[in-house]
């Protein structure tokens, strides 16, 4: 019976490779949500841990200092590197402008103390040294040497940042924290955020300590309903995955009715049949897989932040596949088992 069922998708080998395309399709997507929503998580935990701080002091009351606007004089790094057992404080700041002048793009700018905690480690080029000087993302396409434009200021690229995107995906430029108090406070000396090497002893009153975990946690949170989403959305694709290839076994029992009335009439029981069909669908969801897994790389580059697919996704695949299979095989093993064996002989 199971050589039957094989054979009978090779006849009918036109439509099996409609439905591979389609269902691979879907599986892809899923490969590729998959990776969306694990990218966008480790974003946060990747961006904060490149500050190499220990805890961050951010004004009272504020829940982070990536996701509220509150300020704080930048003199504040100064008392809290007094505090017993810290090692290191600098001042950080954080705000939302534009790159580019005539195509303006949305980037992440981070201002950080020449020589202090928050200097950016770039992949080619140099750290800045001074005011006027940047390391960009790669990701915006700026060379070293070159001058660019933030915020209606030009500055001279002296180095590029990989990995550095966050806020879904918004690439960062980072500049010394004298440009940036210039572009949002008119050259005032304040700081979103203090940031910290060693363990502090004490927290200054107006001031909250926060553990670099608890900064992810915050980060991560205006991305809980799209993550949510996500996750949503996912279900739904597996849910056409599984009414595809139910169509597709749904259909060849059908067609298969006098087949299976022949076989029950010369004895065959409904086992057997049964587990042709199931094997139809297993082929149909597993070579599925197998296309999905090579269609998600080219596709990767439709998205517009990072696709970082964990390895359990390619191991859960072929299981889910397995089970999606089994699922929608359901619809041809009852049309299979209402099969009456008269019909061989031309009965109704």
């Amino acid at each position: 019976m199971l050589l039957i069922a094989l054979r009978d998708l090779q006849w009918r080998r036109r439509r099996f490779s409609i439905a591979v395309l389609a269902t691979s399709l879907v599986f892809a997507l899923t490969l590729l949500l998959t990776g969306a929503g694990n990218g966008l998580r480790n974003e946060a935990s990747r961006i904060v841990a490149s500050f190499g701080a220990d805890a961050w002091f951010v004004p009272e009351g504020t829940s982070g200092p990536f996701t509220a606007s509150s300020v704080l004089a930048a003199s504040a790094a100064d008392e809290v590197s007094r505090l017993d057992g810290v090692e290191r404080a600098d001042p950080f700041l954080f705000m939302r402008s534009t790159f580019g002048a005539s195509d303006p793009i949305d980037v992440n700018v981070i201002g950080f103390r020449v020589g202090g905690l928050g200097a950016p480690r770039p992949e080619a080029g140099r750290a800045p040294r001074g005011p006027g000087e940047a390391v960009v993302d790669v990701g915006l396409g700026a060379d070293v040497g070159e001058t660019v434009e933030v915020g209606g200021s030009r500055f001279q690229v002296v180095g590029e940042a990989d990995g550095v995107s966050f806020n879904f995906g918004v690439a960062t430029v980072f500049l010394p924290i004298e440009d940036v108090q210039a572009l949002a406070f008119d050259g005032q000396s304040l700081a979103t955020a203090v940031i910290i090497r060693g363990q502090a002893g004490a927290t200054p009153e107006g001031l909250t300590l926060l553990t670099d975990a608890e900064v992810v946690a915050d980060m991560r949170r205006p991305m809980t309903s799209g993550l949510q989403t996500i996750d949503f959305i996912n279900s739904l694709l597996w849910l056409i995955a599984a009414g595809i290839i139910g169509s597709i076994v749904y259909l060849s029992a059908l067609e298969r009715a006098r087949d299976f009335a022949v076989m029950k009439a010369t004895g065959a029981s409904n086992g057997p049949l049964l587990a042709g069909l199931a094997l139809q669908a297993l082929v149909l969801s597993g070579a599925s897989a197998a296309v999905a897994v090579v269609l998600a790389r080219p596709l990767e580059a439709g998205f517009p932040f990072s696709i970082e697919i964990p390895g359990s996704a390619y191991v859960v695949l072929p299981l889910v596949a397995v089970a999606v299979g089994l699922i929608a095989s359901l619809a041809g093993l009852r049309r299979a088992v209402r099969v009456d064996p008269a019909l061989a002989f031309g009965g109704a």
